[in-house]
Order: C-alpha cells, then structure tokens, then sequence
C-alpha cells in the first residue's frame, strides 16, 4: 500500500491543482488522512477509485464532524513609544512589552471517508472535506455517484450535522422525521424539554416534561393529552 504521501503525488500529477493536503494523526495508529478541495474533489476521488495500482473501489463508512468557533489566545511582543521621566527630564522612550491577543478562528463541519480496495486487498485511505463554515456555507459534494455506498450514510451526515451533500440523488433525513428542526449532533445542539409526544421510562427526560407541562399550565396554555 502506498503511503499519503506517494498517493498526495500520484493524485496531483493526475488531477493538476487539486489542492490536497495530508492531515497527520499523532496517535499511534498512525492513520494520516488526505484533506480534499470541494472543487476538485470528485476529480480526485475517480482518480482514487479508477487507478490500476489504487483502486480504491470500496467506500466504508462515511462520519462527520463539528468544529465550533475556537478563540485562540496569543502572546506577541510589541513595541511602543513610552514617556518617561529621568532625573527631572521627561523623554519618550522605546519599551517593549508582551501582549495577549485574541482572536476567533471560525469553526466547520467536516465529513471523513474510509475507502479499501477489494480487489487489491488493500487500505484505508482516508479522506476529509470541510465546509467553509457551520451556518450558511456547507455544502460538499456527494460521493454517492462514485461509490453507491456513500449513499445512505451521506444522508445520515445530512440528518445528524445538516451538511448538505450536492449532487447527491435522494438526499432527506434518514434517522430524524420530515420537519424536525437542527441536527442532534451539533456540538451546540440543545435538547427540547417538550417529550409529552414521546412518553418515555427515563426519569430524567420525565423530569424535564413535568417541568415543561408545569410552565404551560401556569401560563394557561394547555396541549390535549395523547394516550
């Protein structure tokens, strides 16, 4: 098997400016995974799939991932004029001095592919994409036309992180209903506390329905009651 490095090569010399960068794993599995441009990413994966030494003709799984907005903290020295008195005399002077500054690195979502080769007997090759943000930029492309199995775990991804995957041919919640408002696995996602419609055994999520019923009944406003 090759290693992310010869294949980053092959896949440059095959699909000019493809734009792929090697994203390394410092754990002991080792795994590095190959970070993909959007826009030339379904070049680059027929290349994957297509060529005689790769022939990556097998998708295994396909996750996701969300990264929130991070602040990040950084510690500059800066120089400035300082005015100071020496001996009676007041002189302005060069100080330098240590700064904190901070600024927010914009947060995404991310999807990873698994591919092996079945009929080399060979892999993972890992692959990543990433949205340029996690609100109103999050489309990738889909995968589905190049390996069918991406199909129904891309809807997933859509469901669970609402990455919305272009070209894919049936894209629709898969595990939450039709109307069902956010992603569950957001890393900001916040529960309802409203389970009437859902009786449950759990005493926590019964806990969070009385307290909910309460308010309303306080209120004045009551649902009818299912069962």
């Amino acid at each position: 098997m090759k290693t992310v490095e010869e294949i980053k090569a092959a896949i440059e010399r095959a699909v000019p400016g493809a734009g792929v960068k090697i994203i390394l794993n410092p754990s002991p599995s080792g795994q590095h995974s190959l970070l993909l441009d959007p826009g030339t990413a379904m070049d680059v994966a027929l290349f994957l799939r297509d060529d005689a030494e790769l022939a990556l003709d097998f998708l295994s799984n396909v996750t996701g991932v969300d990264f929130l907005d991070k602040e990040i903290a950084e510690k500059v020295k800066v120089t400035r004029p300082v005015t100071k008195t020496v001996d009676g005399v007041e002189q302005t002077v060069e100080e330098t001095v240590e700064e904190t500054r901070k600024h927010t690195e914009p947060g995404h979502l991310e999807t990873v592919y698994h591919l092996f080769s079945m009929a080399k007997k060979q892999g993972p090759v890992v692959l990543r994409m990433r949205t340029a943000n996690r609100t109103d930029q999050v489309e990738l492309p889909s995968f589905t036309p190049i390996w069918r199995s991406a199909e129904f775990q891309e809807r997933e991804v859509f469901d669970l992180f609402g990455i919305v995957f272009t070209g894919h041919p049936d894209l629709r919640r898969l595990l939450m209903w039709e109307g069902f408002k956010d992603h569950p696995m957001r890393r900001d996602y916040v529960e309802p506390d409203d389970f009437e419609y859902e009786p449950t055994a759990h005493d926590e999520v019964l806990a969070r329905a009385k307290v909910h019923q309460s308010s309303e009944q306080g209120s004045g406003s009551q649902k009818p009651v299912i069962g």
